[in-house]
């Protein structure tokens, strides 16, 4: 199977109309996926009495909890550290991270310290133009004042909303470049975004799939769709065909 393929996974925010995870489980599998990055919306990371029973759900239906987040770190050790006890159980090695910039650099430090602790990689999610880790300047300073243990979850929407191309994105991070956010808008004409099938929108696959090959890039690759709530399902398979097709 391509290397690709083997780490495409789907983000559990797409399924947020549906608590139940068994139920989010089984449709994972009929994408023809078996590897998630699991959000709040179906386990609360801080009530650690539901971490084994949520983790065995996703076993018992062939499903990896490939990775967690989009995980807020505002220098509370007690609270983050329950994050890193739940990707230990679950043998998860990638959270996708953002910071509180009111609490920078402490924020950092603590972080680094439970990454190091844990041996997970944290990825910075780039969520857009309007949030101040969306620009590449402020990512770049990031990185230059971070150690290794912190890098980027490209989401390739979210990097078209601050006018940079993901390509470019790749390349100037690809040291510190962890996970990807497969996603694909459209705007209107107010500059809004809009949720639309992988492949459909603005963003160029074969271009991103090149670039990875490039620089042989070996992490999560979690697609990501959040329009059509009530059942995702068929577009997100058209995602996953679109994205076949540069392979």
């Amino acid at each position: 199977m391509n290397k690709f393929m083997e780490n495409l996974g789907v983000q559990s925010y797409c399924f947020r109309n549906f608590k139940d995870n068994r139920e989010v489980a089984k449709m994972v599998r009929e994408l023809g996926l078996n590897k998630i990055e699991l959000c709040g919306v179906h386990i609360n990371f801080l009530d650690e009495s539901k971490f084994k029973e949520v983790i065995s759900i996703y076993e018992d239906e062939g499903v990896k909890i490939y990775s967690i987040g989009v995980q807020g770190f505002s220098n509370n050790e007690a609270n983050e550290r329950k994050y890193f006890e739940f990707v230990k159980m679950c043998g998860a090695k990638y959270i996708s991270a953002d910071f509180d910039i009111n609490k920078i650099f402490d924020c950092f430090r603590v972080a680094e310290k439970l990454a190091d602790e844990y041996d997970v990689k944290l990825a910075i999610h780039n969520h857009g133009g309007w949030h101040w880790l969306g620009n590449i300047q402020t990512l770049d300073y990031v990185f230059k004042n971070t150690s290794e243990r912190i890098g980027l979850c490209l989401d390739t929407a979210w990097s078209l909303d601050s006018r940079i191309d993901p390509v470019k994105m790749i390349e100037t991070f690809d040291k510190r470049l962890y996970s990807l956010h497969l996603k694909d808008f459209i705007f209107e004409r107010d500059r809004r975004p809009v949720d639309v099938v992988l492949g459909e929108g603005n963003i160029d696959i074969g271009k991103i799939v090149n670039k990875l090959k490039e620089i042989n890039f070996q992490g999560p690759l979690i697609i990501e769709y959040e329009g059509e709530p009530e059942n995702p399902v068929p577009s997100i398979k058209k995602g996953i065909e679109n994205f076949k097709k540069y392979l």
